[in-house]
């Protein structure tokens, strides 16, 4: 899959609502697109706009064995409302062993090194396995989560993974996503209503106070330009947002 994919497609996509954005990279690149979700409220209206619209378009989630119990339940409610089975990729169970030996259940909460380590073998080697072969990845990033997000585009090439990756809702702000999720009446999780805005593993998790940014809440004892899990960034700790132009080959 050539960068260049990118280019040409990134002001098709501009002007487009999120419907015709998936429908349009569903025609235009060929093979097997992955949608990954964290049944976060974004991805939960993406998830209604693939399945009601019946695209070809694999969603799974990365069942890291630490979330909430509320997102199991969505995950439950998710399947039964649009008849799809949502697959689960999960941690492979020698490195998560071991690294339970080598840190304890909670070391995450020790150091930087030691959480990145937990989310490597929670989140980023699964994700690597089920991006294997894939022609396109589609993620709920919005640019106005968090400064590191930014300017997160619309579509880009991601060179870790080799693919078109697609942030179909990059220019949405949050009252949109709301707004258009209770448009539609999509099952959202009972964690959002409690101060929640951005959910991930239950223990690295908390509800978001009044003034703080939507991933405040992530990993919140760690300081706030040190917060990503590695599935977006890069090994210097930056977004990944694409191959420069030049990287055409």
């Amino acid at each position: 899959m050539k960068p260049s994919i990118a280019e040409t497609l990134a002001p098709r996509l501009a002007p487009l609502d999120l419907d015709h954005r998936l429908v349009l990279v569903r025609e235009f690149i060929p093979g097997r697109i992955v949608f990954t979700t964290s049944f976060g409220i974004e991805d939960q209206l993406i998830t209604h706009s693939i399945f009601t619209q019946g695209l070809d378009i694999d969603v799974a989630t990365i069942d890291t064995g630490r979330l909430f119990p509320e997102t199991y339940e969505l995950w439950e409610r998710t399947e039964a409302r649009y008849a799809r089975r949502i697959r689960a990729v999960c941690p492979q169970a020698a490195p998560l062993e071991a690294l339970i030996e080598d840190q304890g259940i909670n070391g995450f909460y020790y150091s930087v090194e030691a959480r990145k380590a937990c989310c490597h073998v929670r989140k980023v080697e699964p994700l690597s396995r089920l991006l294997a072969g894939v022609s396109g990845w589609v993620t709920g990033l919005r640019a106005d989560q968090s400064q590191a997000r930014s300017d997160a585009p619309i579509i880009a090439f991601d060179e870790t993974h080799r693919l078109l990756k697609l942030n179909p809702l990059a220019d949405y702000t949050r009252d949109a996503v709301v707004a258009a999720v209770e448009e539609f009446s999509v099952p959202i999780n009972a964690l959002h209503a409690k101060g929640f805005l951005s959910i991930g593993c239950a223990p690295c998790t908390r509800a978001v106070l009044p003034g703080e940014s939507e991933r405040a809440g992530r990993w919140w004892w760690e300081e706030d330009n040190k917060k990503e899990c590695g599935l977006h960034v890069g090994e210097d700790g930056v977004l990944r947002r694409g191959a420069p132009q030049e990287a055409d080959q």
